[in-house]
């Protein structure tokens, strides 16, 4: 179910033990890998706007009225896969799933021009084939320490008390608990002295559409010496992230595969930048895909038992956005 590409994970491996910088992109299921080092970004066609590094233009002017309309299924459509997921929650295959839907838009902004105009921590456009604009970080080595910040519960910013409301939700609460728990052992299998150094920090986040707040917490470890300078052993380890699968991983992922119906590909996957020494990387979520001449918008959230129906569709729906204002 699981088929790594081994050879492109050593490649990873060989790179960082020789200290050159290089650019990574891993799809959801680990079967795509590709490698860019520093000099072969710019003809892969791929523009990079991250915290630690950057290839994009300054200056990018946009003059016209952003037009965004989102056509997204029926509540009946979403309930399927939701009641699929719910099932396997009640017989204790799951935990957590995170389920997510794709949603086809219409808008007058191109692919690279939703990448310039965008703001968020990490951004990437890929040859007219995928843009995101992702709050949420991976993992961040640092001098051998490994980080990483799971992202998990939202809430619309402009309810009263919002951010009191997501830290209390006992749904969102139990969510966020079990990534971090989730993230803290997927840590463990790479590093030592593995512990929760934030918890329940609030973001806001400010999108043309509407602002939201997010939950995320930051755990940290010291690198085993086995994994020491091995960025692809450390990614094939780690893979896929916790907290756009759910718990436990393999069930959950096969519970994923079934209730959602379509092929992931690179959204939710992994992208990353090593600059020779340290890495930061993200997950690919915030995500549009272009399939022919038609735009989609992939979006979703995690799925408890305390899960309900209108909820999850309404939280589907708030994250179709994008943040140009």
């Amino acid at each position: 179910m699981f088929s790594i590409n081994h050879q492109k994970f050593l490649e990873m491996d060989e790179l960082s033990l020789q200290k050159v910088p290089y650019f990574f992109i891993i799809d959801f299921l680990a079967e795509n890998v590709e490698v860019f080092k520093e000099n072969e970004i710019e003809k892969s066609g791929l523009l990079i706007d991250f915290q630690s590094f950057s290839n994009a233009e300054t200056q990018h002017d946009l003059n016209k009225k952003i037009e965004w309309k989102s056509y997204p299924e029926t509540l009946e459509s979403f309930k399927s896969g939701f009641d699929t997921v719910q099932k396997n929650i009640r017989l204790g295959n799951s935990y957590l799933v995170n389920y997510t839907r794709k949603t086809k838009i219409e808008t007058n902004l191109t692919l690279e021009e939703i990448f310039y105009h965008s703001s968020a921590k990490y951004k990437a456009f890929y040859k007219d084939f995928f843009v995101f604009f992702s709050p949420e970080t991976f993992v961040k080595i640092i001098d051998g320490k490994i980080l990483t910040y799971p992202m998990k519960g939202t809430i619309d910013a402009s309810l009263e008390n919002a951010a009191e409301m997501l830290k209390n939700d006992k749904k969102e609460k139990a969510e966020h608990y079990t990534v971090v728990d989730l993230l803290r052992n997927d840590l463990s299998m790479v590093a030592d002295d593995v512990r929760v150094d934030k918890f329940q920090h609030i973001d806001f986040i400010k999108t043309q559409q509407k602002d939201l707040y997010a939950m995320s917490s930051e755990i940290s470890g010291i690198l085993k010496p086995e994994f020491d300078g091995r960025v692809g052993s450390i990614m094939k380890k780690l893979l896929p992230a916790g907290s756009i699968l759910g718990a436990p991983k393999p069930k959950t992922l096969e519970i994923i595969l079934e209730a959602e119906g379509f092929p992931r590909g690179y959204y939710t996957g992994v992208c990353g930048w090593f600059d020779g020494e340290n890495l930061d990387s993200c997950v690919m979520i915030r995500f549009i895909e272009k399939e022919g001449d038609t735009l989609y918008f992939k979006s979703g959230g995690g799925i408890t038992h305390m899960s309900k129906l209108e909820d999850e569709y309404q939280e589907m729906k708030n994250k179709i956005y994008v943040p140009i204002y």
